[in-house]
């Protein structure tokens, strides 16, 4: 007999992260490279490859401080697709189909930037002698270009500030990184809207992580400030009833209501990145706060309340709608979620050492 007693979860704990789980990317890559879709597990071959996921996949691995022999090949495999996806100009092709021809001309979008973050991922923090030297040929050789689009910037900004934290006398690093802080500019003094553009819509948090990452590389203390304050009033424009609400697809606006859905998980992992550069920069541990946000993001703590990812696949669904989640398990989500448990493992271990005895 029911008595009216509603079951509340117990709150979601850092200690409920699972480890980083590489089964769905395997699931996803061949020889070539990793195929962009899936519907439910299954890959969707028609779709083909991009070099944005590509990238991704370059970089994560590059993140990892002990690869498997299976992530090292996988990296020489993804590595080995954006040298080919690159002109001799710098720019980058994007989308190859299954059949392997390109299907797309060279230029400057999204993906030339997160090629240019992947590239300079795997320069400096690859395990692997060959690929550090390969990705560092072709970071420069990217580098020597510019695109008109912020976003492609920033992303080309931060692998830019990779290769600086472990070469400060990289020279064409450090001018890519200003030149993508100088595209992104400066908030307005406006409290209400501390933000350089007029909306927000995708990839947001990678912004003021290029301020930050470039006021602290390049030795400017205004810009470090400009980017911790547009980080932290993004934390707050996201935050919804205590829990992490990414700018969902279609973008918030000054003085519009919020709309919740349809939420990517690629936000939260931005989220998560810039969160966890803020910390590493500044020590300051309340950012682990918003990192943790952005990790139970994906457990569970969401406007959805719903867990997003598939245990028995290691895949990440590929986004929160209004009525759960898609089931689908695609490389952009599953990577998101790979990215974010990293942050996780590494906040674990930091957490464990500090006297209160960690976060919630």
């Amino acid at each position: 007999m029911s008595i009216g007693l509603r079951l509340v979860p117990p709150p979601i704990q850092l200690a409920d992260a699972p480890p980083p789980d590489w089964s769905h990317v395997a699931r996803l890559s061949d020889d070539t490279g990793l195929l962009e879709h899936a519907r439910n597990a299954i890959v969707r071959r028609e779709h083909g490859y991009c070099v944005d996921d590509v990238s991704r996949g370059l970089l994560l691995i590059c993140r990892e401080p002990r690869p498997t022999a299976q992530l090292v090949g996988l990296a020489e495999r993804y590595l080995a697709f954006l040298t080919y996806a690159q002109e001799p100009d710098g720019s980058f092709r994007n989308r190859f189909s299954y059949e392997r021809r390109w299907e797309d001309e060279p230029s400057l979008g999204d993906w030339w930037g997160r090629a240019l973050w992947g590239l300079g991922t795997a320069a400096a923090r690859s395990t692997v002698p060959w690929i550090r030297r390969e990705a560092l040929n072709a970071f420069l050789i990217g580098a020597r270009t510019r695109s008109p689009w912020p976003r492609a910037m920033a992303f080309a900004g931060l692998g830019a500030a990779e290769v600086l934290r472990v070469d400060p006398r990289a020279r064409d690093a450090a001018d890519l990184l200003a030149d993508a802080a100088t595209v992104i500019g400066l908030p307005p003094a406006t409290p209400e809207w501390l933000w350089p553009e007029a909306e927000l819509t995708y990839a947001n948090p990678a912004l003021p992580e290029v301020l930050i990452s470039a006021g602290d590389l390049l030795g400017d203390e205004a810009m470090l400030r400009a980017g911790l304050k547009m980080l932290a009033w993004l934390c707050r424009e996201q935050d919804h009833d205590g829990h992490l609400s990414v700018v969902p697809v279609g973008g918030w606006r000054s003085g519009v209501p919020k709309h919740r859905f349809d939420q990517q998980p690629i936000e939260a992992a931005a989220t998560a990145d810039a969160c966890a550069t803020a910390g590493a920069i500044t020590g300051d541990e309340r950012w682990d706060q918003q990192l943790f946000r952005a990790i139970a993001w994906f457990l569970g703590d969401n406007d959805g309340q719903q867990t997003m990812y598939d245990p028995l696949t290691g895949g990440c669904y590929d986004g929160l709608t209004a009525e759960g989640p898609n089931v689908n398990q695609g490389a952009e989500s599953t990577l998101a979620l790979v990215s974010t448990l990293q942050h996780a493992r590494t906040l674990a271990t930091r957490s464990a050492t500090r006297p209160s005895g960690g976060l919630a």
